[in-house]
């Protein structure tokens, strides 16, 4: 049996290492071209952007480390484990957060083109950025903060299997944490509903420059997607309840196909699809892979 639960972990490793290499060598292209175009550095869009894409690899690394531990029963310190769920809860709700700070951009960028308010010009983004980050990370600092404490513990010796359900084991938990992601999701699903059809109004209004009122009508409508992916998160309990009452499956392989399809390949597609769907962008990716391949060319000769 222990062979065979190694076999199983094994293969689990061999399926999401090479996919999260690629997505964090797809994410440094997108960074790097980021950084070295003033033009994206300008632009408040494309900086929440990149802001996207340094939260998403964040929650998708502290992801994929506690998965692969308690896959492999590797047990963790305390005070690392902690962390690690800090970073994993923190950045999981700030994505909703920057989704609904993108679609207001659109917002402001079409009904004030040139009377955008300072803190949304790309000189003063940060002012909106830094609040997303300071609300998100104060939501898993409350509710590790209400949860019972045990202060004989130490916290660099005492090893335990890095799990949510061991660090976040008081019911007052398990409801202040719903009622979170509930609130989150709504007020995100609103604000992304109301930039919508105000863009969608306007564009019936407007005459002239109808194709880049258009154009900010379907990002928005992409953000509407993202934050669908980020919800199938939640779906987990429903296909444990389904896969357990029609499968003979493993609890691993349970556990692993959930992880796999709603928290692991939701997170890949979601700043991918927004970035390949920036034709600035695309072009920008397409030349460096082709510059990469025309480099790599004489070696496979």
């Amino acid at each position: 049996m222990n062979s065979l639960i190694f076999i199983t972990y094994l293969c689990h490793v061999c399926v999401v290492i090479p996919l999260f290499c690629v997505f964090l060598c797809i994410i440094a292209v997108m960074l790097q071209i980021f950084a070295s175009h003033k033009q994206f550095l300008d632009t408040s869009r494309y900086i929440l952007f990149a802001h996207m894409l340094i939260n998403d690899t964040l929650q998708i690394l502290s992801s994929v480390l506690l998965f692969l531990c308690v896959m492999g029963q590797v047990k963790l310190p305390l005070l690392f484990c902690v962390n690690l769920l800090f970073v994993s809860t923190g950045t999981f709700q700030n994505t909703t957060l920057i989704l609904a700070a993108m679609s207001l951009e659109r917002y402001v960028s079409i009904f004030y083109p040139l009377q955008r308010p300072a803190s949304w010009r790309s000189d003063r983004i940060w002012i909106i950025i830094l609040p997303l980050w300071i609300i998100s990370f104060t939501f898993p600092v409350i509710e590790f903060s209400i949860g019972k404490h045990t202060l004989t513990v130490d916290v660099l010796s005492t090893n335990i299997l890095c799990k949510p359900t061991i660090i976040n084991s008081s019911p007052i938990q398990g409801v202040y944490r719903f009622v979170v992601n509930v609130l989150s999701f709504a007020v995100v699903s609103v604000i992304i509903l109301f930039t919508y059809v105000r863009i969608v109004m306007e564009t019936r209004k407007m005459r002239q420059d109808r194709a880049s009122v258009s154009k900010a009508m379907h990002t928005v409508l992409l953000h509407g997607f993202q934050l669908l992916l980020c919800l199938l998160a939640f779906t987990q309990p429903i296909s444990e309840t389904l896969i357990g009452l029609h499968t003979n499956w493993l609890a691993e392989d349970v556990a692993f196909f959930n992880y796999f399809c709603f928290i692991l390949i939701p997170r890949f597609l979601s700043p991918l699809i927004y970035g390949f769907r920036d034709q600035s962008l695309k072009k920008h990716i397409e030349n460096r892979f082709l510059c990469c391949s025309k480099r790599d060319k004489p070696f496979f000769k």
